[in-house]
């Protein structure tokens, strides 16, 4: 569980325990990233149900229009957000190489400076994006009858950004450090609030008011301020190892070496999100030309599709912490049997998923959209077609991970582009003459399987073993 060497007195090994963080270049490989990836898979799941409860109020009981607004509103919010998110990757990468070589210091040198730059750069695009809600929505072609919630939801969603973000930030950087476990309880906590909330804040009780789309974007913020701040008490009481206290405050000021390499190096892994969201965005944009009927279909299965991505998530994120552990170590055999066990493993839970989902889709799609909607039919239809790409995502996700760990983020970056605006929207937007709205969900499948195909041969060719983040002392 900690960097003790097996040979320590009792008091210290109990004291190891005791740690929260975990030394991920010991112990076998396929159990300890087995283990390690469960708590980011069951804060996925807690991320993906609660999302799929608030979905389930506001389809069923808010209407088609309500659902296709939060689709439009929250590919907008991811796209806003990518670029400075990619600097907390590169600071989890950057925290996990420095826990492997066993430089605390350094690991919160790392968190301080990239904590004051995410902190100051998600607020200001709080600042920017509230008032520019409703112009962003009508640039998406978001349907005429789903403008006015959407704007409404996207306002308090950008209210939220900050808290939403460092949480995810201070998470991300934890799952660095080896600590999975922390992040899982206060998930948890925060799907709890949030899935309580909801129904109290759309639909009114007492004093509190109807509020509808509005309250379901509330429930998030006070969701999500509640979970930070206890998670930071936390952290304070427990002393946790990457706790900067109040003798350490002068780390929070910006180290500009750090800043540059987290900015040059998270920046592409930040444009990868954009690039997703863009496409995704200019995806959701095409479905919308077919009406609210398509619009909340295509919606309904993206809240299948969240759960169907989640263990190739939860696994390439614990790849890429454990990769960068022993990039750290110096442990290179490690970091190829990583890879390996990832992949495996990502084949397992994902196919299995895939296959009980096609099979109870008709049910599953009925807890998005209203009893007896035609849309069901239709969701049916793009999920047999589209799902199947994810198992190639799968593999995909966890090498790039992998070779992100070294600080390789050029090359992911460059296939990604091919995948997304060579391959998805051109295949989505050229083909739908001839073959409808049946060319957007085979675009799925077709470009994932190429960006499956350039990952593996960059992987197995490509020169990521010596790249770095920090400059060589």
């Amino acid at each position: 569980m900690s960097s003790e060497h097996t040979d320590a007195p009792a008091p210290q090994a109990r004291a190891a325990r005791r740690q929260p963080t975990r030394d991920l270049t010991q112990g076998p490989i396929g159990y300890t990233l087995f283990i390690f990836s469960l708590p980011i898979l069951a804060g996925n799941v807690l991320q993906s149900l609660n999302g799929s409860i608030n979905a389930v109020w506001i389809g069923r009981f808010l209407g088609e229009a309500s659902l296709t607004a939060t689709a439009n509103a929250n590919n907008v919010m991811f796209a806003l957000i990518g670029l400075i998110f990619g600097i907390g990757m590169a600071a989890t990468i950057l925290v996990a190489q420095s826990m492997g070589a066993h430089n605390l210091a350094q690991a919160k040198r790392v968190l301080g400076s990239s904590a004051t730059f995410f902190g100051a750069a998600s607020v200001a695009i709080a600042a920017a994006g509230w008032p520019l809600s409703r112009r962003l929505m009508a640039w998406m072609g978001t349907p005429a009858d789903a403008l006015p919630l959407a704007e409404a939801y996207l306002q308090v969603i950008f209210l939220a950004i900050p808290l939403l973000y460092l949480f995810a930030f201070v998470s991300a950087v934890l799952r660095g450090a080896g600590d999975t476990r922390t992040p899982f309880w206060f998930l948890l906590l925060v799907a709890v609030l949030d899935t309580a909330l909801n129904p109290l804040l759309i639909f009114g009780w007492g004093p509190v008011p109807r509020m509808g789309m509005t309250g379901a974007a509330l429930a998030t913020l006070i969701a999500n301020a509640v979970g930070f701040t206890l998670m930071l008490i936390w952290l304070r009481v427990r002393r946790h190892p990457l706790w900067i206290g109040g003798g350490e405050l002068a780390l929070f000021r910006p180290d500009w070496v750090i800043i540059r390499a987290l900015v040059a190096k998270g920046l592409p892994m930040g444009a990868q999100m954009v690039m997703i969201s863009l496409a995704m965005i200019a995806m959701i944009s095409m479905v919308n030309a077919y009406g609210v009927h398509t619009a909340s279909a295509y919606g309904a299965a993206l809240q299948l599709w969240t759960y169907v991505q989640m263990p190739a998530m939860a696994i390439g994120a614990a790849c890429s912490s454990m990769a960068a552990q022993n990039v750290g170590a110096r442990r290179w055999d490690r970091v190829e049997g990583t890879a390996r066990a990832g992949v495996l493993c990502n084949l397992a839970m994902t196919g299995t998923l895939i296959a009980v989902i096609v099979l109870a889709d008709r049910f599953m799609m009925g807890w998005f959209l209203p009893a007896g909607s035609a849309a069901i039919e239709t969701a049916r239809h793009l999920n047999h077609i589209a799902i199947g790409s994810f198992l190639f995502f799968g593999v995909t996700f966890v090498l790039a991970g992998v070779i992100r760990s070294t600080g390789a983020v050029m090359p992911p970056l460059i296939i990604l582009a091919i995948a997304m605006w060579g391959i998805r929207v051109p295949v989505a937007h050229f083909l739908q003459p001839y073959w409808g709205a049946n060319a957007i969900w085979w675009s799925f499948p077709i470009s994932a399987l190429c960006s499956m195909v350039l990952t593996m041969a960059y992987y197995r060719f490509g020169n990521w073993r010596e790249a770095h983040i920090l400059p060589p002392q």
